[in-house]
């Protein structure tokens, strides 16, 4: 099977954990050692990643600059795919015993310049902050900010992925035997012109629906949504919590789900589930279990 394995970007940098390129590393190796288990069972894998504490890391460095020097969201979004990126394809060669090409793929995806989210931003990129200094922090720099939990977290546009330009370049690896780490971040937010330029925006995109969207491209047959919960949950944050072991579509948009968390890979599971493909949603060590269908939440197509 082809397999889409998307690695959310609190797998990777677990939450209140310092943003240091040795936390992201050991957490990097954690990852690999599930995903080389997909591999060795005789799947092919293309894997995404999240950036959100990441590109916030490179944002907050950011403000060392002049406002007007400050470098714009999607080239920071680039530099993210490109420091994961490179973490998870040598740790990947490494857990592979260096037996197969790994590559890392910088992948545009383009937005719609009119799409709403850009005035309702919803994305939560970097480290999490008490609300006074969230709001300090928002003052000073101009951020729209937003509860997460019991934090609060900077917010910027995620608008909807329509088109993966690059796709030809990851079919060309794929035919030739590679593995693929690309899509990092939900890929590189831009915009295309009238002449069928194209330009970078500001803007974060859903790694899980950019995810879905490179799934359903790509022809895969199964779509890996990784977290650190180890499945959706019904009445999720009460007393009467339950994990769900399987859905339909139709039962899992009915579910309501926080838009800063599950919400997304629910919606992206449901994406690509309803063109007949495997969508699971679980703990990234769990990986290989959740495409077996033993672990984590797994959502088809209505019967």
């Amino acid at each position: 099977m082809l397999v889409v394995a998307a690695l959310g970007g609190n797998a990777l940098l677990k939450r209140g954990e310092p943003l240091t390129a040795a936390a992201q590393r050991g957490n990097v190796q954690v990852a690999v050692r599930a995903l080389a288990e997909i591999v060795r069972a005789g799947h092919r894998l293309v894997i995404t990643h999240g950036n959100g504490p990441q590109v916030g890391l490179l944002a907050l460095q950011g403000a060392a600059y002049r406002p007007d020097e400050a470098y714009p969201l999607d080239v920071l979004g680039a530099e993210t795919e490109g420091m994961i990126g490179y973490m998870i394809e040598q740790e990947l060669e490494n857990a592979l015993d260096h037996d197969r090409p790994v590559a890392t793929l910088l992948t545009q995806v383009v937005v719609d310049p009119r799409d709403p989210a850009f005035a309702h931003p919803t994305k939560f990129v970097g480290p999490v902050y008490e609300q006074a200094e969230a709001e300090r922090r928002a003052s000073a720099a101009g951020w729209r900010i937003a509860r997460d939990g019991d934090k609060w977290r900077r917010v910027v546009p995620s608008p909807t992925p329509l088109e993966i330009p690059d796709l030809r370049v990851l079919q060309l690896l794929l035919a030739q035997g590679v593995e693929v780490v690309c899509t990092g971040g939900g890929g590189i937010p831009v915009l295309r012109r009238e002449d069928g330029s194209m330009i970078g925006v500001e803007a974060v995109i859903d790694k899980d629906a950019a995810s879905a969207l490179l799934a359903r491209q790509l022809g895969a047959d199964a779509l890996l949504l990784l977290t650190d919960v180890e499945a959706v949950y019904r009445d999720y944050g009460t007393d009467a919590a339950s994990p769900v072991s399987a859905l339909t579509v139709a039962r899992a948009r009915e579910m309501a789900l926080p838009a800063g968390s599950m919400g997304p890979k629910l919606a992206a599971a449901c994406d690509f589930a309803e063109d007949g493909g495997i969508s699971g949603i679980g703990r990234l060590v769990d990986a290989l279990a959740i495409l077996e269908g033993t672990a984590g939440t797994r959502v088809s197509a209505d019967a």
